[in-house]
């Protein structure tokens, strides 16, 4: 049924055409018939105003006025019906003869202005006509009314004035004939579309209840009554199909009592089973919450000894090593990362398995991400002797967007897997672009190796779970067998596909596409190479495709390349020397000084390119000759800075040591029960005063404040057991402390949070991070000798405003770890900042359980959670970390709002990756050789 019925569509499409040409017919005879009558009066007023002008003309001239008024009088007695008054006037306008009295005859004349028209008019108002017509001499009057010149001049004219209300009268009476002849019209179609709703629409709506009476069950009801034609078939058919639906009924009503004499006899057998598939269920769910259990232990257990072992091996890295000790400390650092990555790879499996694993959506810079993986993988490649070259197409754009995190993961995972199955020969490693549409980029990345092989047979087991081409293989080389698997698995979340080509014993290509985005935002700073234009290079490297590579990236910066295999083939002068050893080939070190010794006789820059087993070699021959050393396989960017700088200079800047003399001679106590907090604030006023007393808890400070007389005391408030609030009214009762200020630091930065805090007996508030001129205003301010402390301080030290992020920004912020914020809050010391960062990093695993309670649903971790998050916040303040430090302090503020965990899910899925990002990301900060300088 639409929006209006069958009877309202009967009804307009029966009278709506009626009354629609009714009224354009009434319109048109009524306006015809209007106009025909005004015509016919017209003619009748110049029927009699065209003979009296003519009669007139002899007496005019002859000036008898009473000739003229009688042939006037005589005309009005004859019309006196239409005519209302008859003047002539003179040729002067002035009235010469009228057949009545009138009361202003200036309406009848012409304008007396202007010569009197040689053509006649009239003049039609509401209910007068006036004629006017001229009277020409020798009674010559030609049609003038109709328009055509007159033969002789006027010596006057006539008008009428004629009464036109019996016209109006007729009109009227023509308008209402036509309007009754339309309501009759429209009357008749009523009546014709009532008779055709009593014949159709009737009988319709009495079927239609019919039908809808027999779809609610009633198979009893039939249509009744005489009907004709179409609707006469249509109730035959309805009742036939009632009849057929009642037969119908009938019939299933007795195969239901059948089935269900059928199912009670089989009902025993079914809750037996229905038993047993339960019991099925709960030992499934029992297997299944032991396999979590059984991952989440062993993930537990093995991550705590790799933690130390990783931990203690990145302590180790930050002392001062030779070359080979740092390549040792690295190789264990690899080999404690490689069991990690396993751990990884069934953890990645489990959340791809789970749909749980989210892709993030962020710029980086293409080129530098594909080299810090071959750079990774190149020392397992070179203790095979493998040579590991990467090849980029220049037509790529530096700067993408995506999740290069995952993009690594899975180059990593091909990479390491050819390395693993190849044991002489090349891993090469190409990225071409398939094309470019906007910002939309296709990329193809292809891994050749020249390793054993694959059968066809085989290749259709590679991408299943825990399973190898060969179950041999497991043995042999080892593995989980789920690189593969989730390698698959992330390229089809990134929108590409993936595949191998592969021969047995002549070695394998897999290749896998990914769609990025082209962006302009800067990445790394570029390097400039136009001091390299036109420079002779001397490119020695024995293995073809290397050089290939080599040659290529080179020549793209503008350098002539002379390849040489052997260097003994050279000969002349050349602006470089690029010598390359190869990681296969087993070459004494005398052997090697002959190679350098006769490049420097070929050109005074030489560069020594080793693999990266040969660090402690390196080392060595850099101390004997005047030469620059870098490791298989060359990052385009270091290799472009060593060409451009012939020997960089190794410049080791001092820290700082702070004067006894200059420090504040204040007694201060720090309370926090973060450690990395208590470390960096301790580090900032050891600084500043002469004495800091740390506690870490607010219990310890009470009990130390009743001991020991403090200058000023820095507490924490939200601590376990007992607040900073609390501490600090303790503390206050004290009798040694009783004048003693109380700084409250927090990370709570919400409106209202200073007052709250001073209104509760602090005597000021800091924010973290802290701002290192901000707590020395606060040392000064605060200190008994406030006046000579002001002197102790360097001018326009308070010009300095405090500038605090806001969350905002830091959402916003694509930047996960902001290494020189970091530096900045921990006093640009980079030992402190590697140190605070690394205990950030110790305690997300903490968090992590805390938070997987809270996204099950926990609501009894509500406490537990606002602790943990507002401890990480504030670890967060101090570590370089924006979003992560603006997630916290959103999500503290959510939680001391009361809000549902439901509520704020996302931020927690999003703090979740955001602590992830920040846990392997922080593995470069960490690592000296690769923080930035």
């Amino acid at each position: 049924m639409t929006r209006y019925g069958l009877r309202a569509r009967v009804i307009t499409l029966t009278l709506a055409p009626t009354l629609i040409i009714g009224l354009l017919l009434s319109t048109f005879f009524s306006i015809n018939r209007y106009q025909d009558l005004e015509r016919q009066v017209i003619n009748t007023g110049t029927s009699i105003i065209e003979p009296l002008a003519i009669a007139s003309e002899a007496h005019l001239v002859t000036d008898s006025r009473e000739s003229v008024r009688r042939l006037l009088s005589y005309a009005h007695r004859r019309n006196s019906d239409l005519v209302r008054s008859i003047a002539v006037f003179n040729a002067n306008h002035e009235l010469f003869v009228t057949s009545n009295f009138h009361p202003n005859f200036s309406l009848l004349a012409f304008d007396n202005t202007k010569p009197i028209p040689q053509v006649g008019n009239a003049e039609i108002s509401d209910q007068t006509l006036i004629l006017r017509a001229p009277i020409i001499t020798e009674g010559r009057f030609i049609n003038q009314l109709n328009g055509k010149p007159p033969i002789t001049q006027a010596v006057g004219y006539i008008a009428v004035e004629m009464d036109l209300s019996s016209l109006r009268l007729q009109q009227y009476q023509e308008i209402f004939s036509a309007a009754l002849v339309l309501v009759i019209g429209i009357g008749l179609a009523a009546m014709f579309a009532s008779r055709l709703m009593h014949d159709v629409t009737q009988p319709i709506t009495h079927m239609k209840n019919v039908v809808d009476r027999i779809r609610r069950g009633h198979l009893d009801v039939r249509i009744e009554g005489t009907m004709h034609g179409e609707l006469d078939a249509l109730k035959k058919g309805i009742n036939a199909m009632a009849i057929s639906l009642s037969e119908y009924h009938i019939e299933m009503q007795h195969s239901i009592d059948q089935a269900t004499s059928d199912l009670r006899e089989t009902l025993e057998q079914l809750e037996i089973q229905n038993v047993e598939l339960d019991i099925a269920k709960k030992r499934a769910q029992e297997a299944a919450r032991v396999k979590s259990e059984f991952l989440a232990n062993m993930s537990h257990e093995l991550r705590t000894p790799l933690n130390g072992v990783l931990g203690f091996t990145r302590q180790m890295l930050k002392t001062h090593l030779s070359k080979s000790q740092t390549d040792y400390l690295l190789t264990i650092e690899k080999s404690a990362n490689n069991l990690l990555t396993i751990i990884n790879d069934i953890l990645d499996f489990s959340k791809l398995e789970a749909g749980k694993l989210a892709l993030e959506n962020i710029p980086f810079d293409f080129r530098d991400s594909l080299e810090e993986v071959i750079n990774l993988q190149a020392t397992s490649a070179h203790e095979k002797g493998l040579e590991l070259t990467l090849r980029i197409d220049p037509k790529i754009p530096p700067g993408l967007a995506g999740d290069p995190l995952r993009m690594q993961q899975i180059l990593t995972n091909l990479v390491g897997n050819s390395i693993k199955f190849t044991e002489k020969g090349n891993i090469d490693v190409s990225v071409e672009l398939r094309a470019q549409n906007g910002n939309a980029v296709d990329i193809q990345f292809m891994v050749r190796d020249t390793g054993i092989g694959i059968s066809e047979r085989q290749q259709a087991q590679l991408f299943q779970a825990f399973s190898q081409a060969d179950a041999s293989i497991s043995r042999r080389y080892g593995g989980t067998g789920l690189g593969l698997v989730i390698t698959q698995k992330l390229v089809s979340q990134m929108g590409g596909e993936i595949s191998l080509t592969s021969r047995l014993h002549q070695g394998s290509t897999f290749w896998f596409t990914l769609r990025l985005q082209a962006t302009d935002l800067p990445m790394l700073e570029s390097v400039d190479t136009q001091s390299l234009q036109g420079k002779q290079l001397l490119l020695v490297e024995p293995n073809l495709q290397a050089a290939t590579v080599l040659q290529n990236m080179l020549s793209l910066e503008g350098l002539t390349i002379t390849y040489k295999a052997d260097i003994y083939d050279s000969h002349g002068h050349f602006d470089f020397v690029l010598l390359n050893l190869a990681p296969n080939a087993h070459h004494s070190e005398q052997q090697v000084r002959d190679w350098l010794n006769h490049g420097q006789q070929l050109s005074a820059n030489v560069i020594l390119v080793t693999p990266s087993t040969e660090l402690a070699l390196a080392d060595k021959l850099m101390s004997q000759f005047d030469i620059q050393c870098l490791t298989k396989p060359l990052s385009r960017r270091k290799l472009l800075q060593s060409l451009i700088v012939a020997k960089p200079d190794v410049v080791t800047v001092p820290l700082p040591i702070a004067d006894e003399a200059d420090k504040l001679p204040l007694q201060v106590m720090a309370v926090d029960d973060n450690p990395a907090n208590l470390k960096l604030i301790t580090a900032l006023l050891a600084e500043r005063v002469l004495n800091v007393v740390q506690c870490s808890s607010g219990q310890q400070a009470v009990d130390l404040a009743s001991q020991q007389h403090f200058d000023i005391i820095f507490m924490d408030i939200q601590m376990p057991h007992m607040d900073g609030v609390t501490a600090c009214h303790l503390i206050k009762q004290s009798r040694l402390n009783r004048a003693t200020p109380v700084i409250a630091v927090t990370a709570h930065a919400m409106s209202g949070e200073r007052d709250r805090l001073l209104a509760e007996g602090m005597d000021d508030y800091l924010t973290k991070p802290i701002e290192e001129h901000v707590l020395q205003q606060v040392l000064i301010h605060w200190g008994p000798d406030a006046e000579q402390l002001v002197a102790k301080v360097a001018p326009g030290y308070f010009d300095t405003p405090e500038d605090a992020a806001t969350q905002q920004q830091g959402l916003q912020s694509e930047i996960i770890i902001d290494w020189q914020s970091a530096l900045k809050q921990s006093a640009n010391k980079p030992d402190l900042a590697k140190e605070l960062l690394s205990m950030l990093v110790d305690y997300i695993p903490e968090v992590e359980t805390v938070l997987e309670r809270a996204l099950d649903g926990d609501e009894n971790v509500r406490d537990e959670l606002l602790h943990v998050i507002h401890k990480l916040h504030g670890s967060s303040s101090y570590c370089g970390v924006p979003r992560l430090k603006a997630l916290c302090g959103l999500i503290e503020e959510a939680l001391r709002e009361s809000r549902l965990f439901e509520d704020i899910e996302p931020e927690l899925f999003e703090l979740q990756d955001e602590m992830n990002k920040v846990t392997v990301t922080a593995q470069l900060y960490l690592n000296p050789a690769q923080v930035p300088e």
